[in-house]
């Protein structure tokens, strides 16, 4: 036997359809696009002639490395219980590396991070492992290594984020998910006010897998108990390379 359709639910389906023919059609009564599409097959389809409207802020009040975006990334930093080391200049970065370092056994570096970097480490008496293109490290092998550094495309100041890009000197975004601590440093002209700003910047490759990191990897799903190290390294040190 036939099930009969509700006229309720009809009366209601047609009625929701003529509203968005109404809300899409333009001067001539032809949907907006020009198809003559039924609308209900086209709603959220973009169209040339939608023009979008953006209320948020593009930007923010102050310039990208401007010492109060330094200031306003590390409180938020800070909340998020990341660890922040502050180097004034390049020349004192492989000291403050040795520091950051001291008591690290083995740590892994992408394939084009700074020579003077993987130096510094080294020099901290870290056994270093490069993951390189050509003879990727395995996950058993990433797994094993206490340490992943590397470099940041972008900062966000007021969320506290900092934003991978697997560029250069970053590498696979599985080198810096595996090992339990992550060493990232940041250069204060890549930190930037809004998230706008910093999707402006990760627009310029915009083929390239992104990480977006907040402080330590952490859950709170579990009785609301705080966890961290679930989905990636349970310690977050920032190194903020000032100029």
């Amino acid at each position: 036997m036939r099930r009969r359709r509700n006229k309720a639910t009809t009366d209601a389906r047609t009625e929701v359809l003529d509203r968005i023919r109404a809300a899409l059609a333009g001067p001539d009564g032809v949907a907006v696009g020009g198809t003559g599409e039924d609308p209900a097959t086209t709603v959220g389809r973009p169209s040339a002639a939608d023009a979008v409207v953006r209320h948020y802020r593009s930007t923010g009040v102050h310039e990208p490395g401007s010492p109060a975006l330094i200031e306003m990334l590390t409180d938020r930093l800070a909340d998020y219980r990341a660890v922040v080391h502050e180097v004034a200049d390049a020349s004192e970065l492989p000291a403050a590396l040795r520091r950051v370092l001291a008591g690290v056994r083995t740590a892994v570096v992408p394939p084009w991070l700074d020579s003077a970097w993987v130096t510094a480490a080294a020099g901290a008496g870290v056994a270093v492992r490069t993951d390189a293109p050509t003879v990727p490290l395995s996950t058993e092998a990433l797994e094993s290594v206490e340490v992943v550094l590397t470099g940041a495309r972008v900062a966000i100041a007021e969320t506290g984020t900092i934003v991978l890009d697997a560029g250069p000197d970053q590498g696979r975004r599985i080198i810096t998910l595996l090992p339990d601590r992550h060493v990232c440093i940041v250069r204060a002209g890549q930190v930037v006010q809004t998230v706008p700003e910093a999707i402006a910047v990760l627009g310029r490759s915009p083929a390239r897998p992104q990480t977006w990191i907040s402080g330590p990897s952490a859950t709170s799903d579990i009785e609301l108990t705080r966890v961290e190290g679930v989905h990636g390294p349970r310690r977050l040190d920032v190194v903020l390379l000032r100029s």
